[in-house]
């Protein structure tokens, strides 16, 4: 772009420039999306409406700091299209390293070439390691077998660390590309997080049982009949999880062990979680199926529940009561106590939310960091 942004910036807007920091951005792509600025001033928020910039062109945006804003030391930034989903990328498809400068007042100018769309692309480098556990893990409680997979950092084979666990349902449409309706693209959603060091974990999926995936995830007599539900979360707990354990490089403790799915394995998971929440302490629950036991009762157990982490989505455009259903299972739960801190429920409601992998696919690494990365 051929720019005096010096001329530009004065032209739009004529303070003496030099009271605070003007940061001007230029970039090759644009959208109708609003541009933010995370950095080491404001706890690397990616969607702080303090932090937005303005646009005042075409493909042009600034933003200046107060002349009293409280600069680190050395001030540290990135821009974003408010998630780290929609981060800035180089013209290669490659990160970007933090910016940085040590002014605190005058005109800073950058340049964007390219942003992520839903966290791609992603390199093959940091791709997990995806490990079939077994093709028939037996399941005693059901005289059932079932594949399970395990999905292991990039590195795991040449690191001493030890991972949180994330149980997740419905395997066939989490990584494989020729699912029927789509993936959740796990793997490359984990091979991102694993480049921006984000975190690491491990995550292990369960095939559902085909024709009888409805059975299996319906816990009790519902509207759907009588269900299996009860005896497959002693399976995930009681069978397979000791053998994760056992096996691989796992952070054993509640406060490291999560599980999660969508819609009717979302609702099994929801199960799973309340009446275990001495294991697990993290629950991923993605557009839940709560219309077939509209009348969940929430019953805590008053030790070790008062910290776990539920992060729940639900999509607008995915039927007439899902958005209505979620939001009354978010309030029974703080009604209830079983979550006594409100910042412990992460709701994310997308109004145009379809109920399809695609949206799940997005929320997927969200989730993951909010649950188990971030501290505040």
């Amino acid at each position: 772009m051929n720019l005096d942004n010096t001329t530009l910036i004065q032209e739009h807007n004529d303070p003496i420039i030099n009271t605070g920091l003007y940061i001007i951005l230029t970039t090759d792509e644009d959208d109708a999306r609003p541009v933010y600025i995370a950095g080491n001033f404001n706890d690397w928020r990616t969607q702080d409406k303090d932090f937005m910039m303005e646009k005042f062109g075409n493909r042009l945006y600034h933003f200046k700091f107060s002349h009293d804003f409280d600069y680190p030391e050395l001030l540290l930034y990135k821009f974003t299209k408010g998630d780290w989903s929609e981060v800035e990328i180089d013209s290669h498809g490659n990160r970007t390293e933090n910016r940085s400068t040590h002014n605190h007042t005058g005109i800073q100018n950058e340049h964007v070439a390219r942003w992520r769309k839903n966290w791609l692309p992603f390199k093959q480098s940091f791709l997990p390691q995806v490990q079939l556990i077994s093709d028939e893990f037996e399941i005693p409680q059901l005289n059932k077998t079932r594949k399970i997979w395990a999905l292991l950092p990039h590195d795991y084979d040449n690191s001493s660390e030890h991972y949180p666990v994330l149980y997740l349902q419905d395997a066939q449409n989490l990584f494989n590309e020729k699912a029927e309706f789509g993936n959740w693209e796990i793997d490359k959603k984990l091979a991102v997080m694993s480049e921006y060091k984000i975190g690491k974990i491990i995550v292990i999926a369960i095939e559902h049982a085909e024709e009888d995936r409805i059975k299996e995830y319906n816990v009790g007599k519902t509207v759907l009949g009588k269900g299996q539900g009860e005896k497959y979360i002693r399976f995930v707990t009681d069978t397979l999880k000791p053998y994760v354990d056992s096996n691989f490089k796992t952070k054993k403790e509640r406060e490291f062990t999560g599980i999660g799915g969508s819609s009717m394995g979302g609702l099994v998971s929801i199960f799973s979680g309340l009446r275990n929440p001495e294991v697990y302490g993290k629950l991923m629950i993605f557009s839940p199926s709560l219309w077939v036991k509209p009348d969940l009762k929430i019953k805590p157990k008053k030790t070790n529940a008062e910290d776990t982490k539920i992060y729940l989505y639900a999509g607008g455009d995915e039927s007439a009561t899902m958005i209505e259903h979620t939001k009354k299972f978010r309030d029974d739960l703080i009604e209830s106590e079983f979550i006594k801190d409100k910042s412990k429920i992460n709701l994310s409601i997308n109004r145009q939310g379809k109920h399809s992998e695609t949206y799940w696919s997005d929320e997927f690494p969200k989730a993951i960091e909010w649950l188990f990365f971030q501290t505040k």
